[in-house]
């Protein structure tokens, strides 16, 4: 049984990066609403509650019955869940009368605490919280402070259970690692093992077992989810594993031919299938964002349908699904709503009949990285910046048409280009050109044009989920507009966009 710390989510923005930190101490955990505590608790060596946007003090907040948890494994309870363990065992908890948002330090730190060890008084930490434990319940005991905070960290006397007010997950609580090294280890006792070797191992016995000599189809989508799913897939099952690349004629410059390429020489059973005008056809006369990914979603699968007919005995389909899109298809009522439809969850229709298998569903998008580099994979295929499933469908505003598509992907090709050829294209976390749906006034030679507007986007990001433009040299975004307006017909004008998300989103539809 896989040794595993659990992660009880009240819809904190910092939840996820909780179980990152717990990853890179090579030890797995997965993340549960707090409405679904597990009753099995073979495996888990610890638990931690996340903090939320909720108030203790709200008859609506959440409140999870931990009788079969609290005492029975290590608990750490950070920022809500520390006020909500205080509170429900008779402790007050109240609005703060300070600020107490952002940078703090550690004035007191029991350091002969199993939780505190190795940590220094002074050290800074993160708050992000309205309301602050004022009065503890007697069996508890403050072992941290902050000038503000009396209660800044206690434990549960004669219990592996503590309570912490700041955040050691974010990068700004500097010792914070020492603190979660600490509980995950040396307090829940766990080895630390879960590598992506040991992953590779793990997932290919349980394919193989799962799967037997049964056919699975996979669409490749040339990003690095699929082809490492594919690989995973390849290394376990071999011929059985029958992919397919489908041409939407929304993909980048010469994007077909160099993915189909690549795949073949990692010995890949890959049929490459060129649906551009079903595309194109689906996508007249559709202007409205939304309208426009149902169309290229419900083709796909059209297509997707049609081709794996074509193979004999398919019992499986698997996808290229990562733990973020499983932990949003289950999240808890908090601060997160859908903004647009996703691409990849949800799987097909049912009148496929397949049986669904996702070999990468436990996985952050840093970890299925990891993970393809211990199968082979390029760094070029595995550093590729993450591109949309609609593709350049949602790059080009309005109406797509084979026209549009044409100018945007010389456009675009020019861009990436040149990033490589800067040395930024790693600095970069996604980069893309949009095509606006406005023409502006121009003058080439001695004549007056009116041509069409792109916009170019680039950004840094870890996971998507927040994002921020990024400050490229003004002289390489001169060189790439004019390389654009000379170069590709029908544009006499870029322009660059330095929107963050939130409030804006990565991609502008």
């Amino acid at each position: 049984m896989q040794e595993s710390i659990l992660i009880l989510d009240f819809g904190s923005q910092y939840t996820q990066l909780i179980a990152r930190r717990v990853r890179e101490l090579n030890v797995y955990c997965e993340i549960h609403p707090w409405d679904h505590v597990p009753t099995d608790l073979q495996g888990i060596k610890g638990v931690i509650l996340s903090g939320s946007p909720f108030s203790v003090r709200d008859s609506a907040s959440p409140r999870p019955d931990l009788t079969g948890l609290k005492g029975v494994v290590p608990m750490l309870a950070v920022c809500y869940g520390a006020q909500l363990l205080a509170q429900t065992n008779g402790g007050e908890v109240a609005p703060s009368k300070i600020r107490e948002y952002g940078r703090a330090n550690l004035q007191y730190i029991d350091l002969t605490n199993d939780l505190l060890k190795g940590m220094s008084t002074g050290c800074q930490v993160w708050m992000s919280h309205g309301d602050t434990i004022l009065n503890i319940p007697t069996e508890f005991e403050v072992v941290a402070s902050t000038s503000d905070v009396k209660v800044a960290g206690y434990q549960i006397r004669n219990e592996k259970t503590w309570g912490i007010q700041f955040h050691p997950e974010v990068y700004h609580s500097t010792e914070g690692m020492v603190l979660l090294e600490n509980f995950v280890k040396k307090i829940s006792g766990c080895s630390g093992t879960w590598t992506a070797g040991s992953f590779i191992d793990n997932t290919v016995a349980y394919l193989q077992e799962t799967i037997g000599k049964e056919k699975v189809v996979l669409g490749l989508s040339g990003g690095v989810d699929s082809s490492v799913a594919a690989m995973l897939l390849h290394k376990a099952i071999g011929k059985q594993l029958h992919c397919i690349f489908v041409d939407n004629g929304l993909l980048r410059k010469n994007e077909f031919n160099q993915v189909l390429e690549s795949y073949q020489h990692l010995g890949l059973n890959v049929k490459g299938v060129d649906a551009s005008q079903r595309f194109y056809d689906a996508l007249k006369g559709l202007t409205e964002p939304e309208a426009k990914r149902k169309a290229i979603g419900k083709t796909f699968i059209d297509v997707f349908d049609d081709e794996s007919h074509k193979i004999q005995d398919v019992k499986w389909l698997a996808q290229g699904t990562i733990y973020p899109d499983v932990i949003e298809s289950i999240s808890v009522k908090g601060p997160s709503a859908t903004i647009k439809s996703h691409h990849n969850v949800g799987g097909l229709p049912d009148y496929m009949k397949l049986k669904i298998v996702e070999p990468l569903k436990s996985l952050f998008k840093d970890e299925v990285r990891r993970v393809g580099k211990a199968l082979g994979l390029s760094d070029k295929l595995l550093g590729r910046h993450p591109f949309p499933g609609p593709g350049l469908g949602i790059r080009i505003l309005g109406e797509v048409t084979a026209e549009k598509v044409a100018v945007l992907q010389e456009a675009d090709a020019i861009f990436i280009e040149s990033l490589r050829m800067a040395n930024l294209y790693d600095k970069v976390w996604q980069a893309g050109v949009i095509l606006l749906p406005v023409q502006s006034v121009g003058v080439m030679g001695d004549e007056r044009t009116y041509e069409n507007v792109v916009a170019l986007r680039a950004v840094s990001s870890t996971d998507g989920m927040t994002a921020d433009w990024v400050h490229l040299p003004w002289e390489f975004l001169s060189r790439v507009s004019n390389d654009i307006i000379n170069r590709v017909k029908g544009v006499n004008r870029v322009v660059y966009d330095i929107s963050s998300k939130p409030p804006a989103t990565i991609e502008w539809e």
